[in-house]
């Protein structure tokens, strides 16, 4: 179900605001090496930089909340898992404790426009998290613009609440202004939609925010802050993030 929070940004709001985008930041890490004390490190950057949320790799999990929620992906990064795995997946994350669930679309179902494939995969994820936030990760730089409307349908009858445009390990890239203003298009504020995939300074989030999206996943979520605050200073930080997140 959508808190009042994502009923709220799904009504549009003239303006985005840094404290708006901490609240619908999904301030992400996840390098597939990270260690112990590496999250340790990042879930202590959240805290400090006020983030309502955090995505990290399901095999990090459980991890101490200190007050964020918890984000996690599935079938990660490719998608390519049966559905029966992406659903056993999702119930062990949600047994160690995630709050949110991003799960990778099966894209040869979507090229093939398989959309009774696409849209049994995901119900089968929907009925492994029940209760809990569900997005579904459409890697839109790989799709035509038909497959990103097709995907977004199956995922509203799929009982989805969110579309999400990229992993941000996709070799065609991450989210795009037009991809984003399709899936906006196509779900007309019934879902959210979470852009994600190369979103680094407050430039773009505000581009993203003007195309439709809800949601933001950025690794670069310090740069960012730093950035909006540089332009209230009148000045140009130039940090940029070193992931593709």
């Amino acid at each position: 179900m959508l808190s009042a929070i994502r009923l709220y940004c799904m009504t549009a709001t003239p303006e985005i605001t840094p404290d708006l985008f901490r609240d619908l930041a999904d301030h992400t890490l996840l390098a597939s090496d990270t260690t112990a004390a590496a999250l340790d490190e990042f879930l202590a950057a959240a805290e400090q930089l006020g983030v309502k949320r955090v995505c990290v790799l399901p095999s990090l999990l459980p991890v101490d909340k200190r007050g964020r929620e918890i984000v996690t992906v599935i079938g990660f990064p490719s998608g390519a898992h049966t559905a029966d795995v992406k659903a056993f997946e999702t119930r062990r994350a949600v047994a160690d404790g995630a709050d949110e669930i991003d799960v990778v679309v099966n894209l040869g179902l979507v090229r093939a426009q398989d959309w009774i494939g696409v849209e049994a995969e995901l119900q089968a994820v929907r009925e492994a998290c029940p209760g809990l936030v569900l997005k579904v990760i459409l890697e839109t730089a790989a799709l035509s613009d038909e497959e990103i409307v097709g995907a977004c349908q199956a995922a509203e009858r799929a009982g989805v609440d969110f579309v999400k445009t990229s992993t941000g390990f996709h070799a065609t890239g991450g989210a795009s202004l037009h991809a984003v203003r399709v899936m906006a298009d196509t779900v007309g504020g019934r879902l959210g939609i979470k852009a994600s995939g190369g979103i680094r300074d407050a430039a773009t989030v505000r581009d993203m925010w003007a195309a439709g999206a809800t949601r933001f996943g950025v690794s670069a979520t310090g740069a960012i802050l730093e950035g909006w605050n540089d332009e209230a200073d009148g000045t140009d930080s130039g940090a940029v993030s070193s992931t593709g997140y």
